[in-house]
């Protein structure tokens, strides 16, 4: 000890360089190649990208490289894989389905109408449906700030029975005032439950919010409740729009687009991460949470129980839904529309009630199209009508589980004589059924779903029908050369 205190300390290395233990993919050239050649077919994505990921853990690549005659450890596989690009990455929403062509000039006409609502001091929001809750002692996604060791206890199985209580959110964002208002339904998200939800938001929250407003611009998407393709819809905003007094114009997002909508970026996401690891055990608990969703900008927002009953399959009829007080925008009537704030206009008969001439149905009917006589006809059509009733009424509560409201729900133009007939021409290839269209003066889509329905009435009453040789007439000549000659009609 006396001597090496009485001498300097080195100060130079003292291991030689290259010294000490090597790295494995050194001392084990084949442990790299075989790393790749084991992931290689259960890499996803693209191959020459520089980010790739596996689907395997590190544990398992390093008891399988180990077995393979590479002793290699988890944490070591870990290094290996991101020297070679490799990241541990979730799934990124990126993928859109087919987009619409006219998706970006909507959207430039959306933002235009917002714009002038706004520097006119008139209300706009933006309305959608939240992700439906069941309500219970269920487990949900997140985690909150607990006691240790103090997590909160639920049930191990969600098993939904047909009592289980649900709580549907309806949101109603007000983009000028950065507040919300939700409408928690307790039945179905339907038509008439969103417009009753828009309708509370006016009373308790709207119209004292814009107490000079004229004019009520919505934004949604186009799809559920507030699809703009349902009848319903837009009858139940009529009668809002009666009531409130507001001129109301509805501007709906591209189909694909509703991420889009701002209601889901400005609000509904800061109550999904308030909601978020808590347990939905009833719906005060739903109310109460909604409550206290703030945020840094200043964003409130209310929440109201709805405990009305809104029931499925409800429908207008088509006089009804041309009555409505509509003005379809120039610009994709379908998707941009003003309500007026006036009762509907009085039914017209003619635009509703399709009349076919006499004329035609006499020459449509010709023995010689049909394959039977004029009195054998029309009493098949007579016996034939009651059992079409049943078979629509059948169809209607299959589908909705109530009785019709109306007497046909197919809202057709056709005629059960006319639909018959066609059923008959389409068998017999007497003509096609778009020529049968144009001469009856309906929608062909329409004719084809009716014919659907009226052979199963020619299976029922075991009417044979036999095909005429030739192609289906296409024109009027043709027609008329299949018919016979006037003087031997009967």
């Amino acid at each position: 000890m006396a001597e090496l205190a009485g001498r300097s300390s080195p100060t130079l290395r003292v291991r030689a360089p290259g010294a000490g233990r090597k790295r494995l993919t050194d001392a084990d050239p084949g442990l790299l190649p075989a790393l790749e050649s084991l992931i290689e077919p259960h890499t996803r994505g693209d191959p020459v990208s520089p980010l790739r990921w596996t689907t395997l853990s590190l544990r398992a690549l390093a008891s399988t490289l180990t077995t393979q005659g590479h002793p290699v450890s988890a944490s070591t596989v870990g290094h290996l894989l991101h020297t070679l690009g490799y990241s541990l990455q979730g799934t990124a929403k990126t993928t859109e389905g087919i987009s619409h062509p006219d998706r970006d000039a909507q959207f430039s006409h959306l933002n235009a109408t917002a714009a002038a609502f706004l520097n006119d001091a008139q209300p706009v929001i933006s309305v959608d449906t939240k992700a439906k809750e069941w309500l219970g002692n269920r487990d949900r996604p997140g985690r909150t700030w607990r006691p240790g060791k103090n997590a909160i206890k639920v049930d191990c199985h969600t098993f939904t029975t047909n009592d289980q209580p649900m709580a549907i959110p309806y949101g109603i964002y007000d983009i000028a005032n950065n507040s919300g208002w939700v409408n928690v339904g307790t039945d179905h998200d339907t038509a008439q439950f969103a417009v009753e939800s828009i309708r509370r938001w006016w009373q308790h929250r709207g119209r004292a919010d814009h107490p000079n407003a004229g004019r009520l611009l919505i934004t949604a998407d186009s799809g559920g409740s507030n699809d703009p393709r349902r009848w319903t819809w837009k009858s139940n905003l009529a009668t809002f729009a009666r009531e409130s007094g507001l001129e109301i114009t509805v501007c709906h997002l591209p189909p694909g687009t509703s991420k889009w909508n701002k209601i889901e970026h400005r609000m509904f996401c800061h109550i999904t991460a308030n909601w978020r690891g808590r347990p939905l055990t009833s719906y005060q608990v739903v109310l109460e949470t909604i409550a206290a969703t703030t945020t840094k900008t200043g964003l409130t927002i209310e929440a109201e129980l709805d405990t009305g009953s809104y029931g499925l399959g409800i429908s207008i009829t088509p006089a009804e839904f041309h009555a409505l007080p509509i003005t379809p925008n120039t610009f994709h009537g379908d998707w941009n529309y003003t309500l007026s704030p006036v009762p509907p206009r009085p039914p017209d008969a003619s635009a509703t009630t399709h009349r076919t001439d006499p004329a035609l149905t006499a020459m449509l009917t010709d023995p010689a199209l049909t394959g039977m006589s004029r009195t054998a006809f029309e009493y098949l059509v007579a016996v034939s009508e009651p059992f079409w009733d049943a078979l629509a009424e059948a169809a209607f509560q299959r589908r909705f589980h109530r009785p019709r409201s109306y007497r046909h729900p197919q809202t057709s133009s056709v005629d059960h004589t006319h639909r018959l007939l066609a059923a008959i021409l389409r068998r017999r290839r007497a003509m096609t059924m778009t020529f049968l269209a144009q001469l009856l003066g309906v929608n062909r889509t329409n004719l084809s779903i009716q014919y659907q329905d009226a052979k199963r009435l020619l299976d029922l009453h075991r009417i044979l029908v036999t095909p005429i040789p030739g192609s289906p007439a296409r024109t009027l000549e043709q027609l008329h050369a299949r018919t016979t000659p006037a003087e031997t009609r009967r």
